[in-house]
């Protein structure tokens, strides 16, 4: 009775919480890189440092190369930084997979490991 339960909640619940924790890694990479923040905000300045253009143009077009700047700085990082949490989305999408795939599989390969070496 045992071995039918605990074969019933691997191949239904226990699947389904593997599935569900594959997500849930999915969604704390993308929380901890903050993704949608860096998207909504990819050309914006570093740090928010913008310089604010004076009355003559040389103060303008000082002002308009800082800002330039200070936007390629915070697009250069925060693209970095997005390409770093598409790896890691990608190797944690990957493993997951393989643990979806290997799951089922494990019972069936316990039980040939048991018999093999028996044998």
């Amino acid at each position: 009775m045992f071995a039918l339960d605990l074969l019933s909640w691997w191949y239904g619940i226990g699947w389904a919480g593997v599935l569900h924790a594959t997500r849930r890694r999915l969604g704390a990479v993308s929380g901890a890189f903050s993704t949608s923040t860096l998207l909504h905000t990819l050309f914006a300045p570093w740090r928010r440092i913008v310089t604010y253009p004076g009355a003559g143009l040389e103060e303008r077009l000082q002002a308009f190369s800082d800002n330039a700047i200070s936007r390629f700085v915070g697009f250069s990082i925060r693209f970095f930084v997005l390409l770093a949490a598409s790896v890691a989305f990608v190797v944690l999408s990957m493993l997951g997979l393989v643990e979806l795939i290997v799951w089922p599989l494990t019972p069936i390969l316990a039980v040939i490991l048991i018999v093999k070496g028996l044998l």
